[in-house]
């Protein structure tokens, strides 16, 4: 029999997560016109005060974030696909002039508004939330994560997870990228977590053994306040590659497009490293140190 207080609060999260789904909706449905956080708290159903926390624990993000970075995403879209005027884009994304969107856009995707159009290749910064209630069942220690080998069978939940966490990779492919993941999954270098009781995933990686590199790790943000996920899918790949100081790929310092992965690759354990461009994008490498090296260093013993 289960506690019936666990049942509470399972009903009150479902009911929580009721709530941001329809602040989602909401906003969505207004993304064009006119948003402010009263609006969206009134679909809600909740105070300003009490959706604003909610929806930064479900999201990862804050409302305000949200929407800007969906009518930025929407922005790009309408640069590489149509020929409408800047200045109507950038009012659409509800800014006053076009100075002052080129600057938001220009901070998000590196590139102001005119290059991107010339570069005529749309990639997603913010897709729209689409909630889980699967995710309401995990728990939140690593010990209830399963983690296996990606099946070609797991390619359209792995690619369903991509379209979740896209936030984590600028100019994205989604055609290259599935052709990559079957690679990855040849060579037995994918592994997927599941969430419990669901054949939906939270979270992915791949890695390449010969470099020791995490080239890509997902999870879905409703499992990213609690890094039970991200911590068992970057121990699962140590497993893969014993004795060697893995390696990762992440935004800069102080890069607005960051929702928070930098930091929280920094709370498993990974440090800073060099600087460099993936796909054209600025990016800084991370090491996460070999268990037996970190124990070196910490003992001021040779590392050569």
């Amino acid at each position: 029999m289960e506690h019936p207080g666990r049942n509470g609060r399972r009903s009150m999260e479902s009911t929580n997560l009721r709530a941001v789904e329809r602040a989602i909706a909401h906003i969505e449905a207004h993304l064009g016109g006119k948003l402010d956080l009263d609006e969206v708290a009134r679909a809600a159903g909740y105070s300003k005060f009490h959706l604003h926390r909610l929806f930064g624990e479900v999201t990862g993000m804050t409302v305000h974030a949200y929407v800007s970075r969906r009518r930025l995403t929407e922005a790009a879209f309408a640069l590489a696909r149509s020929e409408r005027p800047i200045v109507d884009i950038a009012r659409e994304a509800g800014y006053d002039n076009q100075q002052t969107f080129s600057a938001a856009f220009t901070a998000l995707y590196k590139v102001p508004p005119a290059r991107y159009r010339a570069r005529g290749s749309f990639y997603p910064l913010q897709l729209p939330f689409s909630l889980r209630s699967s995710a309401l069942r995990a728990g939140k220690g690593a010990d209830v994560w399963t983690v296996e080998r990606a099946a070609l069978s797991d390619v359209a939940a792995w690619m369903e997870l991509l379209r979740f966490a896209v936030d984590n990779f600028p100019c994205l492919d989604e055609d290259e990228h599935e052709a990559w993941l079957r690679r990855a999954i040849d060579r037995g270098c994918a592994l997927v977590a599941r969430e419990p009781g669901s054949a939906s995933l939270a979270g992915a990686a791949a890695f390449t053994r010969e470099r020791g590199s995490i080239d890509f790790l997902a999870v879905h943000p409703q499992h990213r306040r609690a890094s039970g996920v991200a911590c068992t899918l970057v121990e699962a790949v140590r497993d893969e590659v014993p004795g060697r100081d893995l390696t990762i790929a992440t935004y800069r310092a102080g890069d607005r497009a960051d929702t928070g992965h930098r930091r929280r690759l920094e709370e498993i354990g990974f440090e800073a490293a060099d600087m460099a461009e993936e796909f054209g994008y600025p990016v800084q490498r991370f090491v996460l140190r070999a268990a037996a090296r970190r124990e070196e260093e910490r003992e001021g013993g040779d590392v050569r």
